[in-house]
């Protein structure tokens, strides 16, 4: 467990660099393509994300379930550090930016918020299985970069980028503990959601 908590924390900090990349551009666009640097980094370290292993909650056995808490904590470490660190930097002046992303994540309807966080996850299952499973190196890539930009520009929640983004912007409260809870639970909602429904369809026609 030691060894996957660390890899979480590492796992999170890369997170909290994407997100940091976000924060400091204008452009959107831009922000979300490079944010993609998270996810990369994760997918080609093998590190521990919590929005990508509870994809495949379903595949493995009760241990590997019970990994999961950890690598959520080892995530909400790792962007921690990294907010902190920033904030003894010239780049505490993003906590202003971070500040009004957290505002509207905070006044987000509950159901609104898990909605937003099931779709997140539908993206990072894209992403993560097609990097995992696409036989063209650039295919693998490409599902990265689009799963990843496409939950930037919706609007999706992201329960880690989200652990960031309340760090940095000192938006910590039971309120933002609330939603994150609620993100969580809504990203491994649809994390499982496209594995399940592919096994439904595989056992309806064999």
């Amino acid at each position: 467990m030691k060894k996957i908590f660390l890899s979480a924390i590492l796992a999170g900090a890369v997170i909290a660099f994407g997100g940091t990349v976000f924060l400091s551009v204008e452009n959107t666009v831009v922000g979300s393509l490079f944010f993609t640097i998270g996810l990369f980094v994760v997918c080609t370290r093998g590190l521990h994300l919590f929005t990508g292993k509870v994809c495949y909650v379903f595949d493995n056995d009760a241990a590997y379930a019970k990994t999961l808490p950890v690598i959520w904590l080892g995530n909400l470490a790792g962007t921690s550090l990294i907010a902190l660190a920033e904030k003894c930097t010239r780049l505490v002046s993003l906590s202003a930016r971070a500040q009004g992303i957290c505002e509207l994540k905070l006044s987000e309807p509950l159901f609104g918020a898990f909605i937003l966080a099931v779709f997140c996850n539908v993206m990072i299952y894209i992403g993560v299985e097609g990097y995992r499973s696409n036989p063209h190196e650039l295919g693998k890539y490409l599902a990265l970069f689009f799963g990843v930009c496409v939950f930037i520009l919706c609007g999706f929640e992201h329960c880690v980028a989200n652990m960031f983004y309340f760090s940095v912007s000192g938006a910590w409260s039971e309120e933002a503990l609330v939603r994150l809870l609620v993100m969580t639970l809504g990203n491994s909602a649809g994390g499982v959601l496209f594995p399940l429904v592919r096994q439904w369809l595989k056992n309806e026609n064999t």
